[in-house]
């Protein structure tokens, strides 16, 4: 932690950053700071100190607490080993007259039994009234001075040597700006040694602003100090050394002046802020990726307040971040779930996790998304839980791939279990004409592998790119591959024949046409002319206008009753009817005559094509 020397001079500036009213993150920026900082209200109850502190006391005080009063050490000795009860320190005292005090050491003793010497400086707070409501201490590490002081009594310490041993850097200048001192770490932190009494304003070797624009050295702000006869705080400078290196800082340059108010001159304090430069460079890098995130992203506090949103989070549920925030997350719950949100805060108190917790929300507009939870608990600096960040993120995609994984399942255990069934049929017709085992295989192997020829000529083709091709074939082919299972191998005499002007079917029209001629050619082999070993089947293709005709004509077969074939329908009359009509907008006609069923099939030309 880097030493200040003069702490006294940080208060009038303190208070400026204490109020919220100036800066809406006090806690934050308190944290940059090099010395210990805290406050107390009128009644000595600890309400907000700094990290610096924390370290100085070695331990985090509860904000609050009415054990914690007036300082947050563990214990309090004066300079001769007395101790200091916390209602008699130093803080206790001003809150109790109302008038500062300056440049007091005090010794504090951590729990670990380890001691250090502490430079207090304490300003009251007043009220627009002037009555004391609290007071800010501001107090750093001051054991190495100390010991060097106590180690110098013997002789006659001069200002100089003082500042030379702080590890500070420090300099100062006459009313002019001309440099007159400059100390050791002064040196080190420009990375050059200036002319005294000839370099002005700064002794870095060159200057920027932080935007990397050049900085004048007549327009720094130790030049500004000078120009306008006041402190100026605030503001931050990179010097750049002769070997290219870049150290930004924090000057706090303060003017001088005679006895008689004239301004003899100015000292400067430069802080190296290098580190919290990192830091900050990290965080911005943090909120960008936040930001450019396609994940909804959030933060609320333990009350389920939202207090940060994200572009995804917009994209997600359609509030814009000055919309939603400051509202309480349970907007964008669902009625029916908004006990998620109690049992969801509970558990991040605790400081548990919750990963992947599938769930649904609403939107803006009121519909609902199927998201993925991961929340968190979030911590500030002294480890305390102040609330959650949560990520969501939309799996509508997922569970519609899920449903439709689902769904092929039970289409594939339907198509698994017909298969099971035509390959009975398959055994059962072939049964009937072979004499011999081995004739008996070879019809149910060939039979078996035009069926899966026939489901080939159905399905879609995968190209060299990746893309899917609908399924085309010609209705002749299609027809032969699905009827060879249950005619005899290629003769004169065949049982089923084809003729007339062949088509192309392409798209779903394959699908269903190969499923219409399934079923006409498994009827046949169970009630019709492929029942009997003298059956036939003729089939005519021909063009009627827009329509393509095909018509299927059974001969040889049983007896057919017709009041049997009308009196009811069963399923693969419904599945011919739902398919003709419904996908091809055709028409299906049948007709039972004595020697045999005839079925007339009419679809526009239009829809073979899929």
């Amino acid at each position: 932690m880097t030493d200040i020397t003069d702490s006294s001079e940080l208060l009038p500036a303190l208070r400026a950053l204490l109020d919220d009213q100036v800066l809406h993150q006090p806690d934050q920026l308190l944290d940059l700071l090099p010395v210990g900082v805290y406050v107390c209200d009128r009644n000595g109850l600890i309400v907000r100190y700094n990290r610096a502190a924390a370290e100085l006391w070695g331990r985090k005080p509860v904000i609050g607490d009415p054990a914690e009063r007036f300082c947050g050490s563990y214990r309090l000795y004066k300079l001769g080993g007395d101790h200091v009860p916390h209602a008699e320190c130093p803080m206790a005292a001003v809150i109790a007259t109302g008038h500062g005090l300056r440049d007091q050491d005090v010794v504090i003793e951590r729990p670990d039994g380890s001691r250090i010497v502490a430079l207090v400086n304490i300003e009251p707070i007043t009220d627009d009234a002037g009555h004391v409501v609290g007071a800010v201490n501001v107090f750093r590490d001051n054991t190495a001075q100390r010991r060097r002081l106590l180690a110098m009594e013997a002789g006659s310490p001069t200002a100089e040597s003082i500042l030379q041993a702080v590890p500070a850097a420090i300099y100062a200048t006459d009313a002019a700006g001309r440099i007159t001192f400059y100390n050791a770490a002064a040196v080190e932190l420009w990375g050059v040694a200036p002319e005294l009494d000839r370099s002005e304003f700064c002794g870095s070797w060159k200057l920027y602003w932080p935007d990397g624009t050049p900085l004048p050295h007549d327009e720094c702000p130790m030049a500004m100090a000078l120009k306008q006869k006041r402190p100026v705080f605030g503001m931050e400078a990179i010097a750049e050394r002769p070997d290219g290196s870049r150290v930004p800082f924090a000057p706090y340059p303060m003017p001088l002046f005679g006895s008689s108010g004239e301004l003899v001159g100015a000292v400067n304090m430069l802080v190296d802020i290098s580190s919290r430069d990192v830091n900050s460079r990290a965080a911005y890098r943090l909120a960008a990726i936040i930001e450019s995130s396609d994940d909804a992203i959030l933060a609320k506090d333990l009350d389920g307040v939202i207090t940060d949103w994200n572009q995804g989070a917009e994209r997600l549920f359609g509030y814009t971040a000055e919309e939603i925030i400051g509202k309480p997350v349970t907007i964008l719950v669902p009625a029916e779930r908004h006990d998620d949100e109690p049992a969801i805060l509970d558990r991040i108190r605790r400081g548990e996790r919750i990963e992947h917790y599938d769930t649904i929300r609403q939107r803006k507009d009121g519909t609902l998304v199927d998201v993925s939870l991961s929340v968190s608990p979030v911590k500030n600096a002294f480890g305390t839980i102040i609330g959650a960040s949560k990520i969501a993120r939309d799996i509508t995609e997922r569970k519609r791939a899920e449903e439709r994984q689902q769904l092929l399942l039970r289409e594939m255990d339907h198509r698994v279990k017909n298969l099971f069934t035509l390959s009975a049929s398959v055994v059962t017709l072939s049964a009937r004409s072979a004499k011999t085992p081995q004739e008996l295989a070879n019809a149910v192997r060939e039979r078996l592998g035009a069926l899966a020829r026939a489901h080939a000529l159905t399905l879609p083709k995968i190209l060299d790119d990746g893309r899917r091709a609908e399924p085309s074939t010609m209705l002749h082919a299609l027809l032969r591959t699905i009827v060879s299972p249950y005619d005899e191998e290629a003769r004169e005499d065949a049982r089923i024949s084809v003729s007339g002007p062949d088509i192309e079917i392409t798209g779903t029209a394959v699908t269903s046409f190969a499923l219409l001629l399934h079923e006409f050619t498994t009827n046949a082999a169970k009630y019709g002319a492929l029942s009997m070993p003298t059956g036939r089947i003729k089939v005519e293709c021909f063009e009627e206008g827009p329509c393509f005709v095909l018509k299927w004509q059974e001969q040889g077969g049983p007896p057919v009753d017709a009041e049997t074939g009308t009196g009811s329908e069963g399923f693969g009359s419904l599945l011919a009817r739902a398919t003709v009509k419904g996908q091809l907008g055709g028409e299906i006609l049948r007709e039972w005559k004595p020697d045999g069923l005839t079925i007339r099939l009419s679809v526009t030309r239009d829809r073979l094509a899929g």
